[in-house]
C-alpha cells in the first residue's frame, strides 16, 4: 500500500496509554498529553473515530485528566499492542477505516507493536511524532525488543524479564550520556583529522 494523504472520512485516531503513572519516566510527557488532547478535540470537530486504550490501569492508573476522554470508550489491556486486545481490535476493525493516526506512549513498546500489528493487517499507519514519546528518549532498543518478544504483561516470565530490563535501566547510561559519548568520539576523530 502506498502512503497517502489523510482525510477525516478515511482515518481513525488511536490514543495509546497516556496514563499518569508513566509521567515521571516519559520524555516530554506534558507536551505529549497536551497535543493528544488537541487531537481528541480535532476528532470531535471533524467526526473522526478515536480508539483509546489504557495499559493495565490497576497498576498504572487511568488516562490523564488533561485529555478529555469522557465521551470515548476506553479499552483496558495487558497486551502491549492496541491491536492485540480483542475489544480494541474489534473497535479498530469495525471503524471500517484503513488509515490510522497513532499517538501515545511508550514509543518503543506499545506504539511500536501497535504499528507493526496494524501494518501486518493492511493499515496505513501515521505516527504523530509530537504526541508520541519513549522512556528517556529511546525509540528502538533492547527493552522494546524484549517487550515485543513477550507480547503481553500476562506472559508467565514477565517478572523475570522485567527484572533484567530494570537492571539494564540502572546500568545503562542515559541517552544524554550516550550522545555526549558519541560527541566525544566525534571530537577525537575530528582532532585527529585536524577538523575543528
Amino acid at each position: 500500500m502506498k502512503p497517502g494523504r489523510l482525510s477525516p472520512r478515511e482515518c481513525l485516531f488511536l490514543l495509546c496509554d497516556i496514563q499518569a503513572r508513566f509521567a515521571p519516566v516519559i520524555q516530554n510527557f506534558s507536551s505529549v498529553s497536551f497535543i493528544a488532547n488537541q487531537m481528541v478535540n480535532v476528532a470531535k470537530i471533524l467526526d473522526v473515530d478515536v480508539v483509546c486504550t489504557e495499559q493495565y490501569p490497576k497498576a498504572f492508573g487511568h488516562t490523564v485528566p488533561e485529555i478529555e476522554t469522557s465521551h470515548l470508550k476506553v479499552y483496558e489491556k495487558t497486551c502491549f499492542s492496541m491491536f492485540g486486545h480483542p475489544e480494541s481490535q474489534k473497535a479498530i476493525l469495525n471503524s471500517g477505516k484503513k488509515k490510522a493516526v497513532l499517538f501515545g506512549i511508550e514509543a518503543h513498546v506499545c506504539i511500536s507493536q501497535t504499528a507493526l500489528d496494524l501494518v501486518e493487517n493492511g493499515f496505513e499507519v501515521h505516527i504523530l511524532a509530537d504526541a508520541t514519546a519513549p522512556v528517556r528518549g529511546v525509540y528502538h532498543n533492547q527493552r522494546g525488543d524484549d517487550f515485543e518478544l513477550m507480547g503481553d504483561a500476562t506472559h508467565p516470565r514477565f517478572r523475570d524479564l522485567s527484572a533484567i530490563i530494570k537492571e539494564a535501566n540502572k546500568a545503562a547510561p542515559s541517552n544524554g550520556a550516550f550522545v555526549q559519548n558519541l560527541r566525544g568520539v566525534e571530537g577525537e576523530e575530528n582532532n585527529k583529522k585536524g577538523v575543528n
